[in-house]
């Protein structure tokens, strides 16, 4: 049986740190955001959806999807972010479905899908047990704006579109807290790997 782990946290908290971890345990990662870069590059079903839909002005001129061109459009309308969330969500999930059960049929101990919006696109049935990266808000902010070097009132909205970060820890199996180092985030990672019994 391979226990389909769903990774997930909240904007800057450190879920890409401890995605890369897996690694160590030699446990495969299926990585939601690099999906949704995957399914919108030319000749997939996806792009040629978003270019009926949004036009060529949301092209380079390689062809290639101009993902600031498209993100001005679809942070001012709220209509034309579900547009562009129907058209690619599904071919995500799709593509995640067939990654996930691929590992299964290979009778791995373990799959993550790291999923950053794993509660916000309601993906836990996707998953056995779900683990939440957490830091607490006042880290997030501070994290948040020093990596992107964004103004305090920017970074809050960010995170207040998404669900907190304290009730996705209420709702996982598992949590990592990630506000110490990269080696307290690690042991955390690994005894939990243990008491689930994969490592």
């Amino acid at each position: 049986m391979t226990l389909v782990i769903g990774l997930t946290g909240g904007i800057a908290t450190g879920k890409s740190t401890v995605s890369n971890m897996f690694q160590e345990f030699d446990i495969p990662v299926i990585d939601a955001d690099q999906l949704s870069r995957d399914v919108v590059e030319p000749g997939q079903k996806a792009y040629e959806e978003i270019v009926r839909t949004f036009g060529e002005r949301v092209l380079h001129d390689n062809g290639e999807i101009d993902r600031k061109a498209l993100g001005s459009i679809i942070f001012k309308e709220e209509e034309k972010r579900k547009q562009l969330n129907a058209i690619v969500h599904p071919e995500v999930r799709k593509e995640m479905v067939n990654q996930r059960d691929r590992f299964k049929q290979e009778n791995r101990k373990a799959v993550v899908l790291d999923i950053p919006l794993l509660f916000e696109s309601e993906l836990m049935d996707y998953v056995d047990r779900i683990l939440v990266v957490y830091v607490d808000e006042k880290t997030q902010l501070e994290r948040l704006m020093e990596r992107d070097q964004s103004a305090e009132r920017e970074a809050m909205q960010r995170i207040q579109s998404q669900i907190p970060i304290s009730s996705k820890r209420e709702r996982a199996d598992e949590v990592i807290d990630n506000t110490g180092t990269i080696n307290d985030s690690f042991k955390q990672l690994e005894d939990i790997l243990h008491r689930w019994d994969i490592v």
